[in-house]
């Protein structure tokens, strides 16, 4: 399907009015009209965590193409993605503005579990979307505590766990150590994984590493763990720290087996850089189909992605897995938005993001499905693992 098809497709699916849209009835919230919608998000295009940056620029290209094919339900989308940098201040700062200056109906997509933890309180405390986060963590799944907060990103937790219950099942006299950052988000994905292990976690993880985000290397901690006699190391970090330890240990030519989280399996933004060579054998989660998996290569999903990403994002891989969780995510805010209809207020765009109901968008594997509810906001109920081979990842029999 070439680009102009996909678009009219799109236009078609985001054109209908939803179909609990009363007739007639206009409601608007902050920044709607009946021409525009104006959202807003923070991404990490600056920072220690700017291999996320391809997120912010293929969502953002989601949105040109869809305003070029007519926006949704006849409004033009008007996106605007800020930099903020990874750093707590700058996420405060930016939203505020987005909120308090321009005005936006909701803040959707923005990235990384250190920005959305510092915006949380204020969003909620205001009343404003944080709609479909692209962070994990368990605090983004709290609707008693923060109910205008809504995840999309499949729970850390979760994602440790599936690698817990792997690692029992498949290497059950594996010597486990664990590099992780020491915030939200690598303990969440390290209390997932000894759920995974469960009676055994004690016994199986025999060194445990934390870094802070302001840490220049990790190459002290990767010292440390080799030096604990591991022969399984799993990755609970960010790109950038994942890098160097991966660097690192092919320089003291340690040959652990390796479990990247899936934030860190980028092919473009992690694996290509430290060199295919280092990372053959490694294993992470998926819920996505992987545009150069050969297995792919005839998929009508993955050509219209991969011509999606010549036009609209054009500087960036559509093998990078950043960029295709952009892609995905996108695509849901889209739905949500699609299914308010004329009832354009924050209320409503917060009921419409938590009732999916086993739906699909683009990309996603076979069997994955988007489920929520409003005392379960989390879209993602199941992961498959993945096995790295040669140039791609390979998805694994379930």
């Amino acid at each position: 399907m070439k680009v102009s098809t996909l678009v009219a497709a799109s236009a078609l699916l985001l054109g209908c009015h939803a179909v609990d849209a009363i007739a007639g009835e206009k409601h608007y919230g902050p920044g709607v009209t009946d021409t525009e919608i104006k959202i807003g998000q923070t991404v990490p295009y600056s920072g220690p965590a700017s291999a996320f940056s391809s997120y912010g620029r293929v969502m953002t290209g989601y949105f040109q193409m869809l305003n070029e094919a007519g926006g949704i339900n006849g409004r033009k989308v008007n996106l605007i993605s800020l930099d903020n940098a990874y750093s707590p201040p700058k996420a405060i700062e930016q939203t505020r503005k987005l909120v308090d200056d321009d005005g936006v109906l909701a803040e959707v997509g923005t990235v990384g579990t250190v920005p959305n933890v510092a915006v949380q309180k204020y969003l909620n405390q205001n009343k404003v979307p944080q709609v479909f986060i692209s962070a994990g963590g368990r605090r983004f799944n709290d609707p008693q505590n923060f109910p205008w907060t809504v995840p999309f990103y499949p729970p850390f937790e979760m994602e440790g766990a599936t690698f817990g219950k792997f690692i029992l099942n498949k290497m059950p006299n594996a010597k486990i150590a664990v590099l992780y950052q020491n915030d939200d988000y690598g303990k969440d994905y390290l209390t997932g994984l000894k759920t995974g292990l469960g009676g055994e976690s004690a016994a199986k993880i025999v060194a445990e590493a934390s870094y802070e985000l302001s840490s220049p290397t990790v190459d002290s901690e990767v010292l440390r763990l080799k030096a604990a006699g591991a022969d399984t190391l799993v990755y609970f970090a960010t790109p950038k720290f994942a890098a160097q330890a991966i660097k690192k240990i092919n320089e003291i030519n340690w040959k652990p087996v390796q479990f990247l989280a899936s934030p860190v399996n980028s092919i473009q933004g992690v694996l290509m850089p430290v060199g295919l060579e280092n990372v053959q054998g490694a294993y992470t989660t998926q819920f996505a189909k992987q545009a150069s998996d050969p297995a792919w290569a005839d998929d009508r999903e993955v050509k219209d992605y991969i011509a999606f990403m010549k036009k609209w994002a054009p500087n960036d891989s559509p093998n990078d897995f950043v960029a295709l969780s952009g892609y995905i995510n996108a695509q849901a805010i889209a739905k949500g938005l699609q299914r308010c209809g004329d009832n354009l207020t924050r209320e409503n765009l917060l009921a419409q993001a938590t009732s999916f109901n086993k739906d699909r968008v683009g990309m996603l594997l076979p069997g994955i499905e988007l489920t929520n509810s409003k005392e379960n906001y989390a879209p993602y109920r199941a992961l498959r693992m993945a096995i790295f081979e040669k140039t791609s990842w390979k998805l694994l029999d379930e």
